[in-house]
């Protein structure tokens, strides 16, 4: 498998309440000569986490051990920028599984899903509701579920439904990257040539 396969997950959350994150503050420019998808994650959000001392910043959200979970929720407009995989791959080592947001660029949704992290995008309304629920109570649970492409805030058993290409829902479910996909099909293809 490429990745882990993701079917309900249920976590904590931590918010990210800003909006327009761009792919350079996902992961900044500098921290992309690796070649690998490991140790990314080191850099998730550097310039936002750390001062330049490379001292971790109090006030930034990750550095708050009150957040925790494998659900980052953003603001609007999440991975916007340049097209650049290395956001999704510092976003998936650094152990998130699923980001939420109103709206994802296209690129970075695309980039997302091939690495195994799921984009939930919700309505504005619902997305506040998250924000509010995780403020109240920082433990508070949301539940993603794929099979249903529903996502639950438990504390209060607020639910929206959200949208995702079949196909890419397949391999996330299967924990299959585009590659996988077609080796899972080798039989059928071998066939097909067969009788061709």
């Amino acid at each position: 498998m490429a990745y882990d396969s993701f079917s309900v997950l249920r976590s904590s959350a931590v918010p990210l309440p800003i909006e327009n994150v761009d792919t350079d503050q996902i992961i900044p420019a500098r921290f992309l000569k690796a070649t690998e998808r490991k140790g990314f994650g080191d850099n998730l959000f550097r310039d936002w986490r750390f001062d330049k001392n490379d001292q971790p910043k109090s006030d930034f959200v990750l550095n708050n051990p009150s957040y925790q979970g494998k659900i980052l929720v953003g603001g609007k407009n999440f991975g916007s920028g340049s097209s650049r995989e290395h956001a999704a791959w510092a976003i998936y080592d650094y152990g998130f599984r699923c980001v939420v947001s109103s709206f994802f660029a296209d690129i970075f949704r695309g980039n997302a899903i091939n690495v195994g992290i799921l984009p939930v995008q919700v309505s504005p309304e619902f997305l506040h509701q998250i924000f509010e629920a995780i403020e109240k109570d920082p433990q508070t649970e949301l539940e993603v579920n794929l099979p249903e492409q529903r996502i639950t805030i438990l504390s209060t058993g607020a639910s929206e439904s959200f949208e995702i290409n079949g196909y890419k829902k397949h391999n996330l479910l299967n924990g299959f990257d585009d590659i996988d996909y077609l080796q899972a099909m080798k039989d059928e293809i071998v066939s097909f040539a067969s009788n061709r």
